[in-house]
C-alpha cells in the first residue's frame, strides 16, 4: 500500500488571517503533484439560545454582517478564528461576547467540521450556547453587524429559502432544530 501525505510544503504567503503553502503531496496511486493548500488556524462558531431548552420554538441571535467577499449583508451565527492554542469553547465564549455582547452559563459542542477541504484545511467547531447574560459588545474595527432575535423555526425557513447562505451558519441551524425536535 503507498503511503500518502505531504513530501515537502513551500510557503508563498503569510498574512493576518491565512497562510498559502504549495505542498508536493504524494497521491493514493504513488504519483505525486503540487497544491496550493490555504492554512487557517480553525475557528469556533456558536448559536446562541435566547430561551431554555424545552420551548416549543426557541430564539435564537443570529447576526447580520457585511461581508466583503460576498459584497452583502449575511445572516450568521457569531464565530471567529482560534488564537494560537486556544481551545474551541474559550473561542466561542469570546467570539459569542464580542460579536453579540452575550455571556452564556453553558456551551455544547455539536460538531466540527471542514469548511472546503479541496484547499484549506480551516476547521470550524460549532457549538450551541444556553443560560445568556448581557455584558456588552466589543466588535472589532472592521466588523460591520447587527443582532437579530429570531425563533429557531424562521431560521430554519430562512436557510430552506435561501435568506441564510453561510454554510456554517445553515448547517449550525438544521443541527440544532433537528435536536430540538
Amino acid at each position: 500500500m503507498t503511503q500518502t501525505g505531504k513530501v515537502s510544503s513551500r510557503r508563498v504567503y503569510t498574512g493576518r488571517v491565512v497562510s498559502l503553502d504549495v505542498d508536493t503531496v504524494r497521491f493514493p496511486n504513488g504519483t505525486t503533484g503540487e497544491l496550493e493548500m490555504i492554512r487557517h488556524p480553525g475557528a469556533s462558531a456558536v448559536v446562541p439560545f435566547l430561551t431554555e431548552p424545552g420551548v416549543k420554538d426557541p430564539v435564537i441571535l443570529l447576526i447580520k454582517q457585511y461581508r466583503y467577499a460576498a459584497d452583502q449583508y449575511l445572516y450568521e451565527v457569531p464565530a471567529g478564528r482560534l488564537e494560537v492554542g486556544e481551545p474551541p469553547e474559550r473561542c466561542a465564549r469570546r467570539e459569542l461576547r464580542e460579536e453579540t455582547g452575550y455571556d452564556a452559563e453553558r456551551f455544547q459542542h455539536v460538531f466540527s467540521m471542514f469548511t472546503t477541504p479541496g484547499f484549506t484545511d480551516e476547521r470550524i467547531h460549532v457549538f450551541q450556547a444556553h443560560g445568556l447574560t448581557f455584558v456588552g459588545t466589543a466588535h472589532e474595527p472592521d466588523e460591520f453587524m447587527s443582532t437579530e432575535e429570531i425563533p429557531l423555526r424562521r431560521a430554519v425557513q430562512m436557510v430552506q429559502k435561501g435568506e441564510i447562505i453561510d454554510a456554517k451558519t445553515a448547517i449550525a441551524i438544521l443541527l440544532s432544530a433537528r435536536e430540538m425536535s
